[in-house]
């Protein structure tokens, strides 16, 4: 069965996926630590969302794997847009999850620039927590969030401005139309990084798109209702 590669958002790591590592246990899943988060923490983040396809297209050639299903997660779902640029034959399927095709990420709960204000000013363990609860629609309440916030804090001060950096600098809307790849844009209703508007763009804008709106959750949806995600996930997935 083709292997499914997961790619995490900012702030993010491949801890994230334990719950789709156990509810897909018939695929083999692939899940990353890009450079300067999560298990790769001690390493320099990149500081372009191209530089992190490069490196995530070397990392799965030299495990082996050739082809396989792809989701990314917010930054992750960037990530993957430019994979699939670069390596269209190599992508079965594509699942774009919590994100968009501009990296301002207009209708964020604030703006980039802010953030990185706030995180010179707070420090990266402040920053981490703080950006980690907006991503679930009960905040630290949710059963998660303490998780989450953890991997996230795992993440030092150069690698969160310098993927914020990535992020502000990237743009995919132009090249979405080319995308031949069969897609599956997934959103939480209440999502607070992402707007409809933006998932909207994927959707229409992708030829071979389908759309799965999942309701009541925020950023996190696959951490908020995982069976539901999960079900959604398998079914596009299964050869």
């Amino acid at each position: 069965m083709t292997p499914i590669v997961f790619v995490h958002g900012f702030l993010g790591g491949s801890q994230q996926w334990q719950r789709q590592a156990e509810d897909l246990s018939g695929f083999d899943v692939i899940a990353l630590d890009l450079p300067g988060y999560g298990k790769n923490a001690r390493l320099d983040a990149l500081d372009s969302i191209a530089g992190y396809a490069d490196w995530a297209l070397n990392e799965l050639t030299e495990r082996g794997i050739q082809q396989f299903h792809l989701i990314g997660h917010s930054m992750g779902g960037m990530v993957v847009q430019e994979m699939v640029a670069r390596a269209p034959g190599r992508i079965a399927r594509l699942v774009l999850y919590g994100t968009g095709a501009l990296g301002v990420l207009p209708g964020r709960f604030e703006t980039i620039g802010t953030s990185k204000r706030r995180a010179r000013a707070d420090g990266p363990q402040a920053t981490a927590r703080r950006i980690a609860a907006s991503w679930f629609l009960e905040r630290e309440k949710d059963a998660a969030y303490e998780d989450c916030a953890v991997i996230a804090e795992q993440c030092n001060l150069q690698s969160i401005l310098t993927g914020l950096d990535a992020m502000e600098g990237w743009s995919g809307a132009e090249r979405l139309a080319d995308i031949e790849v069969k897609t599956l844009v997934i959103w939480g209703d209440r999502d607070r990084t992402y707007p409809w508007s933006q998932t909207e763009q994927l959707w229409q804008s992708i030829p071979d798109a389908n759309l799965a709106v999942i309701p009541e959750c925020a950023h996190a949806t696959h951490l908020e209702k995982p069976g539901l995600f999960n079900r959604v996930l398998i079914d596009f997935c299964a050869d």
